[in-house]
């Protein structure tokens, strides 16, 4: 194995793993702001044990996210020291200011954490704000730095040596379109993987007002989201038409540059004849959503080399797969809008029927979200090949050029998949028993929200 293929790999294997994390990370603490709030307000303990059931998953993922970051963070020098070496400028205070926010984060989730008969329960809440803002800070300034890769701004020359204003990133519209992007979907995934649980949960019997109100805040998370998550795709297409013309190209398939372009659902590019084939075209569709008329010119990939040329069979299928899920999960959301609707007219309670078909539509949010996320990710970073740094630095030049590091990747499957396992057998025992502090009488760690201090916190 070439250095080029162990460094595309591990680090592929690695993002992977982590933006799993990642995204729990920025949308749990503001999940459990909410119902923390919701327990300080109405004294109700069954908001009480859904915050601290979350509180310990969110600390086991934010142990697990640390560790898979810290091994990303040796990976850019060690798998990439041209790339680095070069443009490390450009991109270092990115990623400085990320390791100020982890801090922080990590500070406030010990306070978080060991807080609950130490802090009074205003101030035990307050603390969330630092770990809910500072979380989402640190990914989102990663997503900067992976917004400057596919459009770098601020780079010059001086004296032959390449020369970057760190700040120029926050001005382009790339990193805008995308942090906005990512931090939606982060909170889709949350919202997708918490109705999923409790779903499933009262799909085995399990009818309880714990179960209900964890299903409702979750389903109302990812559902509440998909609206503002179209928009934000639609600006992200049009932001990576102006900037990566041939990204565009491989996720709809347009080999031939030119107008009345078609908006292709669903097939297979056969890089052969450079068609898509058992796609459903829409006539003049993507000339339509780029320039707002049939005329708009769309360039294709007819105008670079092959070797410039992304994989547009792989781009076209994860684009499709983000598009694909995030459609089903607005279905969702507009049928669960019309139902409530209805049954609120009707004077119907729940809202939302917890039938058979309402719960497995509620546990799909979860596994859809989560491959629309994977899936826009692959069309981020694929659709840039074979660039690092778009039209600046390949990924080859990039590479390191040290062989013999099959076993660095090997080592690298074999810590995360035990990662996983673990995680797995921990959330399965964090998942069983009775819920916490639904009898306060029995659970010495139930504070009681004195009601002006609840009411002054959530004011």
């Amino acid at each position: 194995m070439s250095g080029v293929d162990a460094a595309r790999i591990e680090t592929a294997f690695s993002l992977s793993f982590h933006i799993l994390f990642a995204v729990f990370g920025v949308g749990m603490p503001w999940v459990l702001l909410y119902t923390e709030g919701r327990w300080l307000k109405t004294g109700d303990q069954n908001w009480y044990a859904l915050t601290r059931k979350w509180a310990r998953v969110t600390a086991v993922l934010f142990a697990i996210g640390a560790v898979s970051g810290t091994v990303l963070s040796f990976e850019f020098g060690l798998l990439w020291p041209t790339f680095m070496a070069t443009y490390g400028g450009a991109i270092g205070l990115l990623f400085t200011l990320e390791a100020f926010a982890f801090f922080l984060e990590a500070i406030f989730m010990g306070l978080y954490l060991y807080g609950w008969k130490r802090l009074t329960p205003r101030v035990h809440w307050l603390t969330l704000w630092p770990i809910a803002i500072s979380g989402t800070l640190s990914t989102l300034f990663i997503v900067f730095a992976n917004a400057w890769m596919n459009d770098p701004v601020g780079i010059g020359m001086t004296d032959g040596k390449v020369t970057a204003d760190p700040w120029a990133v926050f001005g382009s519209s790339v990193g805008w379109s995308e942090v906005t992007h990512m931090f939606v979907a982060a909170m889709m995934c949350t919202g997708g993987a918490v109705a999923a649980v409790y779903a499933w949960g009262m799909l085995r019997g399990r009818r309880d007002r714990y179960h209900r109100l964890g299903l409702n805040v979750g389903l109302w998370t990812v559902l509440g989201m998909v609206p503002i998550q179209m928009f934000l795709g639609d600006w992200s297409a049009r932001v990576v038409g102006a900037t990566q013309p041939l990204k565009l190209a491989a996720m709809e398939g347009v080999y031939t540059t030119g107008s009345h372009v078609p908006l292709t659902i669903l097939g297979y590019y056969d890089q052969n004849t450079h068609k898509i084939i058992g796609g459903i075209p829409i006539p003049d569709g993507l000339s339509l959503l780029m320039g707002f008329k049939a005329s708009t010119v769309i360039r294709g990939m007819d105008t670079t080399t092959p070797a410039d040329t992304p994989n547009s069979a792989v781009i076209h299928l994860a684009f499709d797969s983000m598009v694909g899920c995030g459609v089903l999960v607005f279905a969702v959301a507009g049928l669960a809008v019309l139902t409530w609707l209805l049954r609120r007219r009707k004077g119907l309670t729940p809202r939302i029927p917890h039938t058979k078909l309402w719960l497995w539509a509620a546990i799909a949010t979860g596994p859809a979200s989560v491959i629309a996320m994977l899936g826009g990710w692959e069309v981020t970073e694929g659709g840039r090949q074979p660039w690092i740094v778009y039209n600046l630095m390949t990924v080859t030049n990039a590479a390191t050029k040290t062989g013999g590091l099959g076993w660095s990747v090997v080592a690298t499957i074999v810590i995360y998949v035990g990662l996983a396992a673990a995680l797995l057998l921990i959330l399965r025992k964090l998942a069983t028993g009775a819920p916490p502090g639904l009898d306060a009488e029995s659970d010495p760690d139930v504070p009681s929200p004195s009601p002006s201090a609840a009411e002054e916190a959530i004011a």
